[in-house]
């Protein structure tokens, strides 16, 4: 319904503007965490770590400080020597859906999983920074739960996204699965480091209307922040011949997904840690872009193989999805003469 004229409040132009989603989760942060919120998981102890007098890296580098340890994330991260100091964790944690990860047992009963997940999630909190960032890509059944517990942890969520790719295990029993939640959650919402600038796309208004009012802006002509449904290409599951693929690692998240997410919460020098590193995505995009990094791996011979990527492949996309337009349509009418895209923003 269209907009009234405000005649009780003092806001610009006289229109009725909501605080908006963010705002209100700001304001409600707090509150969720003097609640009484219980869930299955809570039904078990939490863990106890074990204290490790001096934590070693199994693989390490330097320019910039590049440290992969071996063991169980809630461990290593219970005695790291950089608790506290941690600018950017990005978590992509075990499903709980039987997937053969090495050693890991991907088959908890349902009550333990939940358990695991708020302890190693309580432990990123505790190495967090007090201006840090907390990602977590997680599936439809644990979304709510990892939600409400860092609710009532007391962190802001800044972003609900979504991880959308087009080839999804086929089924007939119901619809394809076809997305990854990607909760984007941050201690201090005021404090926190954000770089709007590095992450920016070509806008539908430059792309598919060529809209001559954003191209008179002064700043970031046709160029917009990311919507939260990110997609593209790049951005599909990492499986078959793709580029990026390592053999021998389930559930590959692309390098441009990452890119987005250290480019857009961290700073050159920074420290990025993720307890699940996998085939090493993180540290991979990371070390890239001249972040530190910190990775945590279970199994030995998944962080022998993730080293080498980290240290002899390398990032291998870095920048391809920068900028690009994610219009679902096609231009609507041909571009106007005169009418220029800057080349920075298409797509390559």
């Amino acid at each position: 319904m269209p907009e009234k004229k405000n005649t009780k409040f003092d806001r610009p132009g006289g229109y009725a503007m909501p605080k908006g989603g963010t705002q209100i989760m700001r304001q409600s942060a707090a509150a969720l965490a003097e609640s009484q919120i219980t869930l299955y998981g809570d039904k078990l102890p939490s863990y106890v770590s074990k204290k490790i007098s001096k934590l070693k890296p199994a693989h390490s580098a330097k320019d910039p400080d590049t440290r992969v340890y071996v063991g169980d994330c809630r461990d290593v991260l219970a005695n790291l020597p950089d608790k506290g100091e941690v600018d950017l964790i990005f978590a992509d944690p075990p499903f709980n859906w039987d997937v053969p990860y090495d050693e890991w047992d991907d088959g908890m009963p349902r009550a333990e999983y939940e358990r695991f997940t708020f302890d190693w999630l309580d432990a990123c909190i505790e190495v967090l920074a007090a201006h840090g960032s907390l990602w977590v890509n997680i599936p439809d059944d644990t979304a709510a739960e990892v939600v409400l517990h860092l609710k009532r942890r007391g962190l802001s969520m800044i972003n609900w996204c979504i991880w959308h790719f087009r080839f999804g295990q086929n089924r007939n029993t119901s619809f394809i699965l076809s997305k990854s939640h990607v909760f984007y959650f941050a201690k201090d919402p005021d404090a926190r480091i954000w770089n709007p600038s590095a992450v920016l796309e070509l806008s539908d208004r430059a792309a598919v209307y060529f809209d001559a009012r954003t191209m008179a802006k002064e700043n970031n002509k046709g160029m917009r922040l990311p919507m939260d449904v990110w997609y593209g290409q790049y951005w599909g599951r990492v499986q078959g011949n793709n580029k990026e693929r390592r053999h021998g690692h389930h559930n590959q998240i692309p390098e441009v997904y990452l890119e987005r997410v250290i480019e857009a919460c961290s700073n050159k020098g920074d420290m990025v840690l993720d307890p699940f590193l996998g085939s090493g995505t993180t540290c991979t995009v990371a070390r890239a872009l001249e972040r530190r990094s910190i990775g945590i791996e279970y199994s030995a011979v998944h962080a022998k193989s993730a080293w080498e990527r980290i240290t002899k492949v390398g990032m291998i996309r870095k920048g391809a999805a920068l900028g690009q337009s994610s219009a679902i349509f096609k231009a609507r009418r041909p571009k106007p003469k005169g009418y220029e895209i800057p080349e920075t923003t298409v797509a390559k």
